[in-house]
Order: structure tokens, then C-alpha cells, then sequence
């Protein structure tokens, strides 16, 4: 037996996995976009793109004005959500690096033991999906066989998905020419005619060496969501709770649309006809993916975590607001992105908070909604956030940590410290009164960046430690 799954039986023999309430376990949804910057949403304030159904969720929710992803890139980000700890603990450092590792404990594994019916769909992007084909940006390449893990070797029943970036309509195919404004990296209008297209190199995986080759075409989230609603049917069929990571690849380049949702913006430019496009398909599904919760009487006691994996791309359309820089930056534009949570059975929705929460937090979230314990020698850099989504704690006592080369930083609910990763050239930002990080104010309160470079150091060593694989000791 492995360390993990060592874990996990000790847990069950102990009792720990069933220590919450009888009462009917609420289904749990993570949603998480590619990319979307933090004012790529209408529920942020930006009048010119198009999210009513996002927008409506949010307003019978809670939004959090300060959340952040756990990197300013994809891949760690994803890994900090599903398993509550930094991406550097797995040695998952950037984009296309690293894999999940089996010993690590993922939500989806400890909510299997609770009896939920859990699913993957969308990108995976935690580890190659193949060893056979050319697949991707690693998928069957030799030098990447060790880093071949799928989701359902980490407590997914089912998953629909692939390694890394797809277009957003017709995600399996490219144009053999481009027209005018388009290009393979930026995105294309969507093509009409299929003899024109190449392939664009990668494949939608359904299980081991198992593709799935069938209604692939068109909106690219609305192929996630056909996958995602009879899950969810099944589920409610079989009366089981159930668990779904849905994460969609929009509006990560390139971005593609078809001439419907591109007229909705036909008095901007190409590159926002492609962009706001392709987010406002997938708002398209998320409304759809409420209106069956609805249809199924779920939605009152379903929980719905959205949010995206960093800040937008550099060179699109894509806004970060007031906040500096853009993906791949630790400055607010490249780790706040927007978010919110509804379940209408349970939390007061209708509200903004400033409570600052990160990627992290849902694992242990979860973990308190359920009440699940968590192996108390293994490290987690998130916390339960409940209190503060109720509305019963203003401010976060634990710091958040980032590391995203070349920068390392540190977030207090009121200050950040940022340096480089040789913990140099630091800089201090007061976020309650700069949230635009304009003033460095390291001159002025030496005291706090002493005391916070500290805290910072001693949590970059616990870092490495579990990097070395020092948590997965007997």
C-alpha cells in the first residue's frame, strides 16, 4: 500500500472520514476558467463583455473581491486546488512541468471515501494523458513518460479531458490558411468548412488509452458540458452525492469563434470578437449547467466554487482592471482573478467580501463543510474559509505564499512582500490602500518586511522540504 493510500485507510479506521452530520452531503462543483482576466466578467464591472448567466450566479452569491490563484500560470494552479498546498510541494514549479503525484491526497480522493461520485472534465494539464501518440505539448514524447498520470489514478470516477490548451471551437482542428487578423497563436474565426482544417495535435481522453473521438465539433464548452450533465444525471439517478472539477480551456489562446457569438461584439475589433466571444459561449454553458441543476431540484443544495487559474495573457484582450501586470507576474494582474461561491442551502448570497482567499483554501473548505479531517504532519497552505464566506470572519489569519518564476511573495490581509527568488530586490505594498501596488513602502516600514521576509523564509524552507518528499515518509 502507498503512502497515500496508507493515509487514507488510517483515517477511515479511526473514524475521521465520517465524522460529519447525517444530514444530505451537498454536491460540490470547482469551476475554473483558462486565463480569464479579473475584469474579463460582467460581475466585476465590465459593461462591454457579455456573462449574464455568470453574472447571475454571482449576484445570489458571495463574490470575493480579493481572490487569488495559488501561480501566476495554469499548472500549479490546479494542483494547488485539488490537493490544498502549494504547487511547489509536488514539484509542480510552471506550466508543462511536473505531474500529480500519487502521494499526494486529493479532494476527489477523500470525497470517493465520503461515497461521492466524482468527475473530471475539461484540461487536466497535471501530467501527460498518453505514452503512445504524439499528444499535446508531452503527451507520448519518451522524455516525458514519467510525468503520464490521469485523473482517475487520483479518486476520479470519470473524467473527460486533455493535457494542455485547445482552441475554443472546434477544439481537435486548425485552418490550413488563415484569413486576415488571424493566426495560430492569437485564434481564428471559426471554420465552416472541415476540409479546411488540420489537426491541431491533440486528443480528448476518456480513460486509459481510451480516446474519445465523438462530438468534438463546435463550441468547445459546450463538448466539456455534454459530458458534464449526464454525470450529473447519473448521479442523481443513482442518489449519490457527487464531485466535478470543470475546467474549461476558454478563453486561453487561441481563441476561436463561431459568427453568432462574434456578432454580439461586431462593432470592436477581430481580437475582441474572438475573445469576448469565446467567454460569452462558455457563460452560455454555465447557464446551462444551473438550468439542470434546477431541472434535477439539486440547486439549493449544490455548491459552485468559479474562478480562474491566473491573470490574462499578455497581447489580448483580456484586462486585469485597476491591478498591475498580467499572467506570469506575482503582482495582483497575475495572481487576482475573478470569483465566487453559491449554495443557496446554506450561504447568504448576494454579497461582495474582501476576505482574501486563494485556490488553496477549497480543499480544506470542503474538508470543514464535510467534516473530514486532514492528516495533521502534512502541510497545507490553505484554510477553511466558511467563516468567512457566512460572514462571520473579516480578516485571514494565515499569510498566503506564492512562488512563480522569478518572483516569490508573500500576502498578508494587508501587506505584500515580493522579491525575486534569490530573496532579493524586495518590495512592500500596503493592498488596503495601493491595491494597484504603485508605492513600494519598503523605506518606510522596514519593520514589517523584516518581520514578513521571516515568515517568508521559514515558509519557502517548509516548501522545499516537502518538494524533497519529506511528507511522504511512513
Amino acid at each position: 500500500m502507498n503512502n497515500r493510500l496508507s493515509v487514507l485507510f488510517v483515517l477511515g479506521m479511526f473514524g475521521f472520514a465520517s465524522c460529519q452530520s447525517p444530514e444530505k452531503k451537498p454536491n460540490i462543483i470547482l469551476i475554473m476558467t483558462d486565463d480569464q482576466g479579473w475584469y474579463d466578467a460582467g460581475f466585476n464591472g465590465n459593461t462591454a463583455i457579455k456573462t449574464p448567466f455568470l453574472d447571475d450566479l454571482a449576484s445570489n452569491g458571495v463574490v470575493f473581491n480579493r481572490f487569488y490563484s495559488a501561480s501566476a500560470v495554469c499548472s500549479p494552479t490546479r494542483a494547488s486546488l485539488i490537493t490544498g498546498r502549494n504547487p511547489l510541494r509536488m514539484d509542480i514549479p510552471y506550466a508543462n512541468t511536473g505531474h500529480m503525484k500519487q502521494e499526494e491526497i486529493t479532494i476527489s480522493e477523500l470525497l470517493k471515501e465520503e461515497g461521492y461520485a466524482t468527475g473530471h472534465f475539461g484540461k487536466w494539464h497535471l501530467g501527460t494523458l498518453t505514452k503512445t501518440i504524439p499528444d499535446a505539448n508531452r503527451g507520448g514524447k519518451e522524455k516525458f513518460h514519467k510525468d503520464y498520470t490521469i485523473p482517475s489514478e487520483h479518486g476520479y470516477d470519470s473524467f473527460f479531458c486533455t493535457e494542455s490548451k485547445v482552441p475554443t471551437y472546434d477544439p481537435m482542428v486548425s485552418p490550413k490558411e488563415f484569413i486576415a487578423g488571424e493566426s495560430m497563436r492569437y485564434g481564428w474565426r471559426a471554420v465552416e468548412n472541415h476540409d479546411s482544417t488540420n489537426n491541431y495535435g491533440t486528443v480528448y481522453w476518456k480513460g486509459e488509452n481510451l480516446m474519445d473521438t465523438s462530438n468534438v465539433q463546435g463550441d468547445d464548452s459546450r463538448v466539456i458540458m455534454d459530458r458534464v450533465l449526464p454525470f450529473i444525471e447519473n448521479s442523481v439517478k443513482m442518489e449519490q452525492p457527487f464531485f466535478s472539477t470543470i475546467w474549461f480551456h476558454t478563453p486561453h489562446l487561441p481563441v476561436v469563434s463561431d459568427s453568432l457569438d462574434r456578432s454580439l461584439y461586431a462593432d470592436m475589433d477581430l481580437q475582441q470578437q474572438l475573445y469576448y466571444g469565446s467567454i460569452t459561449a462558455m457563460d452560455r454553458q454555465i447557464g446551462r449547467l444551473w438550468d439542470a441543476l434546477v431541472k434535477a431540484g439539486i440547486e439549493e443544495e449544490t455548491i459552485i466554487f468559479f474562478c480562474s487559474d491566473n491573470g490574462p495573457e499578455e497581447g489580448t484582450p483580456g484586462s486585469a482592471g485597476l491591478f498591475r501586470e498580467r499572467k506570469r507576474s506575482l503582482y495582483e494582474g497575475g495572481v487576482r482573478v475573478p470569483a465566487f461561491v453559491i449554495w443557496k442551502n446554506k450561504i447568504e448570497g448576494g454579497r461582495k467580501i474582501d476576505f482574501p482567499a486563494f485556490t488553496s483554501d477549497y480543499l480544506p473548505t470542503i474538508l470543514d463543510v464535510l467534516g473530514i479531517e486532514y492528516p495533521k504532519e502534512r502541510p497545507l497552505d490553505g484554510i477553511s474559509i466558511l467563516d468567512a464566506i457566512e460572514g462571520n470572519v473579516k480578516e485571514r489569519p494565515k499569510p498566503m505564499g506564492f512562488i512563480c518564476t522569478p518572483n516569490v511573495s508573500w500576502v498578508t490581509h494587508q501587506y505584500k512582500l515580493i522579491a525575486d527568488e534569490n530573496l532579493e530586490n524586495f518590495e512592500l505594498y500596503d493592498l488596503l490602500k495601493d491595491e494597484s501596488e504603485k508605492n513600494n513602502i519598503i523605506n518606510e516600514f522596514p519593520e514589517v518586511a523584516e518581520q514578513l521576509e521571516s515568515e517568508l523564509s521559514e515558509w519557502l524552507t517548509s516548501v522545499e522540504n516537502s518538494r524533497k518528499g519529506m511528507d511522504y515518509r511512513e
